[in-house]
């Protein structure tokens, strides 16, 4: 008997967005999962696309990270994070030039830093959001959703408007 096994990304996080400070810890997790998570996934899926491979994959993408993707403030602060982590790998490829293989691995951090600034900026425009969306239009990834705040549905099953209200919200 042939079976069949699918595997489903799940991409969330809680919303973290703080306009009245100047930095946020909290917002730094976005930040990290931007250019640690959806971006390598954004280049792997790229990648097949352009050597003709037939993928399929099915991933979710909460409606907060959704949000925090495609909002101004959050887009401008991860350009930015990304940039004064590329000066930091500058300033650590300039200290190691004398130490071989950290003077090599701070280049490394570097050049993998400055694509990642590239992919977002230049390739995605600051929107990984409508990426996604690409693949999606591709037929190559189905994007599937979660319910609003990421609540347990039935944890809040007692009270039927709230699971409506988490389900409506969450399309939207």
């Amino acid at each position: 008997m042939q079976g069949y096994l699918a595997l489903i990304l799940h991409a969330h996080l809680p919303f973290v967005r703080h306009p009245e400070y100047p930095e946020f810890l909290e917002e730094d997790w976005l930040f990290e999962a931007v250019a640690e998570t959806y971006l390598p996934l954004l280049e792997a899926y790229e990648g097949l696309w352009r050597d003709g491979i037939d993928f399929r994959v099915s991933m979710t993408l909460s409606p907060p990270l959704v949000s925090m993707l495609r909002d101004p403030l959050l887009q401008e602060r991860c350009a930015e994070r990304l940039r004064r982590l590329i000066e930091l790998a500058e300033d650590e490829v300039e200290r190691h030039k004398d130490h071989g293989h950290l003077h090599y691995l701070a280049g490394w951090y570097r050049d993998l830093l400055t694509r990642r600034l590239y992919q977002y900026e230049t390739l995605y425009g600051r929107d990984l959001a409508a990426a996604f969306r690409t693949f999606q239009d591709r037929g190559r990834l189905e994007i599937l959703t979660c319910c609003a705040t990421h609540g347990f549905l039935p944890m809040l099953s007692a009270y039927e408007p709230a699971v409506r209200a988490q389900v409506r919200v969450a399309v939207e």
